[in-house]
Order: C-alpha cells, then structure tokens, then sequence
C-alpha cells in the first residue's frame, strides 16, 4: 500500500480535527467524507479537498475505493455505524468510546475478525510516543516503587447536547473519564482487585462527575475523576517510594516531569513534535492492514474490551444504565 486511502465518517469537530491531520500526512490520502446529509458532506468535502462526498453512510461502506473508514459519530451509532462499514468490507478505526459497553465492542470485533478486517479503537494516547515513555520511566525506578496514581480529566461540556443525553450514551464516563481509566491501565496495568466509584448525575440521568478509586493486587491504588461540569488541570500523577512523577495532559501527555525525594525535579520527557497528535493511530493502522492484522498491538482488541468492562462496571455500581440497556 503506498497510500493509505481513508474515508471519514461524520463531519462533526473530532472528524474535523481527523481531516486536517490526514491532509497533512503524505502517507494518506482522503478520499471521501460521508454524513446523513449531502449538504454537510459536500461542505465538510470543500473544505479539507475531498474528493467524494456522500449523503448516506452506505455509500461510504460501499466504496471499495476505501482502505480505512474513520467512524467518528457519537458512542451510541458506534456499533451500527461499525457493523455497516465492515458488512462492507471496510476497515475501520472507530472514535473512543469505543462502544456504549464491553457487549457490543465484543460483537463488533466478532465481525471484525469473522471478515479478517481491521478493527481499532481510536484511543489516540495509546498510539503516541510518550505512553511507551511514561512506562520506561517507571521501568527505570526513577521513583522507586509507584504506588498511588491520582488522574483528573475534565471540561466545561456540560452544555454540549450529546453529552447529556441519555439517548446518545452521554455522561461525562465514556467521552472523558475514558482517558483516565486508559491513563491508569498504561501505568499500572489491569489486575483490578477492587473498585469504588460515586457519582453525581445530571438531571437528564446522566453523570455529570464521578470519582473512581481502583485496588490493585499488588497493592497499588488509582484514584481517577472526571467531570462535565468543572476545568481540571488535566494532570495525571503517579506517586513513588523515592519521587513521583507529573504528566501534564492525560488527553495528550505534553510533559513527564520527575521529581525526587526532596521535590527536586531530576528530569523533563518533552512531547514529540506532532500534527495533532491522531497521525499516530492512522500509521498504526496503515501498517496493522499492511501486516493484514485485524487489530493493533498498541490497543488490542483485549484491552479495548477490558477498559469498556470497567466503564460498565462503574455504570454498574451507580445503576446508570443508556436506554438502548434497558
């Protein structure tokens, strides 16, 4: 494959963000953009200069001009939207969540695999340089034994329609919480020996915030929150035996700051120059459908389906349930 040829769909803003990245890396070309409306699909096809716009979503999984359709509406349409786009033949990265729970991300890669198709999860912090670094570093026993990890992830959302709509699988868990849950699988992995979680709800029913603790078997803890409502610092904190560490931006680690016993900051891990910081799943995938793999070893089907295990676990344990559950 010498250009990886990519079709989006949705024209929302994370769709926006995936087209102007693909247009800056020449490894990809895009070639189509679909929406459920042919006047946002032609807009959204003049403004990043694409080549193909469609008003249906199955003429896109139709297009066998297509190596990777980018599947970017909201998390309640993932597991229909995927479905077709496979049914089609294509190869798909689907937007985080990656499902409204673990049930259907098990039967879209059911699918997946069934075809021999590609299926990812676009958990864009899984693909980046710097989560192989913020492992090393705890590899290396800069802060002794890490035993506690705090990480907060928050926005002023809460006026964003499909985020409180239960119709849509809103709630602050699955769009922003997500982040914090992979940010503590990457550090300390996934041996969950118990959990805890409150919540606070919208009046829709939704969660507005929420503060989740994990147990590990080994004796680490994670305490993770995250919010529709306040402006966190994004920090993701992991505390040591002989230091701890900061990483600024679960979302997008910016920087890994190390700090020794006496608070003295011993190093500094910069984020590498990027587009945005989605060309690393593109490549990933680019190389995963070269290798003819259906999955990509930076986020297994595995792992996807263990973080979605937990998203519904913490649901669980509130009793929040999406009315497509019930």
């Amino acid at each position: 494959m010498k250009k990886l040829r990519a079709g989006i769909l949705s024209t929302g803003n994370i769709a926006a963000t995936m087209a102007g990245t693909m247009m800056q890396m020449e490894e990809v070309e895009l070639c189509a953009v679909a929406s459920r409306s042919l006047e946002k699909a032609q807009a959204f096809a003049g403004k990043y200069q694409i080549p193909r716009a469609y008003g249906s979503y199955e003429e896109l999984a139709k297009d066998e001009e297509i190596d990777l359709v980018y599947v970017a509406t909201p998390m309640s349409e993932h597991c229909s939207n995927v479905r077709m786009m496979l049914e089609g033949g294509r190869n798909v990265l689907c937007e985080k969540a990656f499902a409204v729970n673990e049930a259907e991300a098990k039967e879209m890669i059911a699918l997946a695999r069934e075809k021999g198709l590609l299926l990812a999860e676009a958990m864009w912090v899984r693909y980046m340089p710097m989560a192989k670094t913020l492992q090393e570093v705890l590899a290396s026993g800069a802060i002794g034994t890490p035993y506690t990890l705090t990480a907060n992830l928050a926005y002023l959302i809460s006026n964003v329609p499909r985020l409180i709509q239960p119709e849509l699988a809103g709630g602050a868990l699955l769009d922003v919480g997500v982040y914090t849950l992979n940010f503590a699988s990457i550090a300390f992995g996934d041996e969950i020996a118990s959990m805890d979680s409150t919540v606070i709800l919208t009046d829709t029913g939704v969660d507005a915030q929420s503060s989740t603790t994990f147990v590990y078997k080994d004796g680490k803890m994670a305490i993770l929150n995250s919010s529709l409502r306040v402006l966190s610092d994004r920090q993701g904190i992991i505390y040591g035996s002989k230091g701890f560490l900061v990483v600024e931006n679960i979302n997008n680690f910016e920087t890994i700051t190390v700090y020794n016993e006496k608070r003295e900051v011993t190093a500094v891990y910069q984020r590498p120059e990027q587009i945005t910081g989605y060309e690393y799943q593109v490549r990933a995938c680019k190389m995963a459908i070269e290798e003819g793999k259906c999955e990509c070893p930076e986020m297994t089907h595995e792992e996807t389906c263990r973080i979605m295990a937990q998203m519904d676990a913490i649901r669980k344990k509130w009793g929040l349930k999406y009315p497509s559950e019930k």
